[in-house]
């Protein structure tokens, strides 16, 4: 039931089967536009997702793109145009970063690990688009950028993969750890250099194994446990993990928290960094993600896209969007939600089902809506600042 943005299908790579055999007999439902060959559930959505959350599941990503950049400027070269610091990136070692736009909005998303001889990237936002701007910014660098989702396929699991899968790297979510020279906007830990004990995502580590289709054709899902990906998306909300679906056109990076580990705040400029830096020292996100439990007496749950609303100034208007809603499996109808950043802490949400119908909700805040900012400036040079001098 999350988010599930449909590409423009004159420029969109269609969806890539998997190469993992099911019996004739699989009850695999699968999804719909970019999610057309991921299986979303295997009929039993809920026992799925307590044996992905405790008992070694594993989920068949086949929508996500897997890129391999080969060559010796590989990681200076991807650190001087996205949001993470990479050029000393030690292999073995999970990251992430961003593509931003000039004015610092995300268009693309790539998670990293090098294993010393190439950086394997794996996307699932806007990736023709992405992988057209790393082609274009390469210049005389030497970088060779592929998309390997042909020979290579993503497989999910939580804490670790089985030893029977046949993978050939690991990426471990750093998620919700923050990294050196990044910062948290939850209020759950704001201001500190390590991620607060009550954040869920600590609950919740996710890893993706990347896996040659050749090998994984040589197996069965019968072999493993499987779970759909709707599994890891209710684990994801509930970590309070952003993913795809909390994406759109304008969004921000510290309306999200994905600055803890998708942004190094020091490491030097990079398209859309002047936009991260003010944000970050001067001012505040115009929005924020916000973790929703939603009222599920009525059995009814609301789609991503649906509108969010709240009482301001007495009326009851339009305050944001739900992003992601599932129906985890001890907490219910849970969603995310991006909205204005000065819808109070405390309000109730109400979300439009259409037609006069709505689903209501309580709030749990991530992005804190206000952060302070300590900064500590130089003090004016009288000797070359001539300012006022003659007054």
């Amino acid at each position: 039931m999350t988010g599930n943005p449909t590409p423009d299908p004159d420029t969109a790579t269609p969806p890539r089967p998997s190469s993992l055999p099911r019996g004739l007999s699989s009850s695999a439902v699968l999804g719909t536009g970019e999610l057309a060959q991921t299986p979303m559930h295997y009929g039993e959505p809920l026992r799925e997702q307590r044996a992905l959350a405790e008992r070694g599941a594993i989920v068949d990503l086949a929508h996500v793109r897997v890129l391999r950049l080969t060559g010796a400027d590989r990681l200076t070269w991807l650190n001087s145009i996205t949001t993470q610091k990479l050029d000393t990136l030690a292999p073995g070692i999970a990251t992430e970063t961003l593509v931003l736009d000039p004015n610092g909005r995300i268009e693309g998303w790539l998670k990293l690990i090098d294993d010393g001889e190439a950086l394997w990237a794996l996307s699932d936002l806007r990736t023709d688009e992405t992988l057209d701007f790393l082609r274009r910014m390469v210049f005389m660098m030497r970088v060779t950028i592929e998309d390997v989702s042909a020979d290579y396929q993503a497989i999910g699991a939580i804490r670790t993969l089985p030893e029977a899968l046949p993978v050939t790297q690991v990426w471990a979510d750093p998620w919700p750890h923050i990294g050196a020279g990044s910062a948290s906007y939850a209020e759950v830990d704001l201001g500190l250099d390590v991620a607060g004990s009550e954040h869920p995502g600590l609950e919740t580590p996710f890893v993706i194994g990347i896996v040659a289709r050749a090998e994984l054709a040589t197996t069965s899902a019968s072999e493993f446990r499987m779970a759909g990906f709707d599994s890891w998306e209710a684990l994801r909300v509930a970590a309070w993990r952003p993913g795809r679906s909390e994406i759109d056109h304008k969004s921000l990076v510290g309306e999200l928290d994905l600055l803890r580990t998708s942004v190094h705040l020091a490491k030097g400029c990079y398209r859309g960094q002047e936009a991260v830096a003010r944000v970050h020292n001067l001012g505040q996100p115009p929005r924020r993600l916000v973790f929703v439990h939603l009222d599920g007496s009525g059995h009814i749950h609301p789609d991503p896209g649906a509108v969010v609303m709240s009482t301001v100034r007495g009326t009851q208007r339009p305050v944001g969007e739900l992003t992601s809603v599932a129906q985890h499996y001890e907490l219910g109808p849970i969603g995310l939600a991006v909205v204005k950043r000065t819808v109070a802490a405390d309000a109730p949400l109400t979300v439009d089902l259409g037609e006069g119908g709505i689903v209501t909700g309580a709030q749990e805040i991530i992005v804190a809506p206000e952060r302070g900012h300590e900064r500590s400036l130089p003090g004016r040079n009288k000797d070359v600042d001539m300012r006022n001098q003659h007054r």
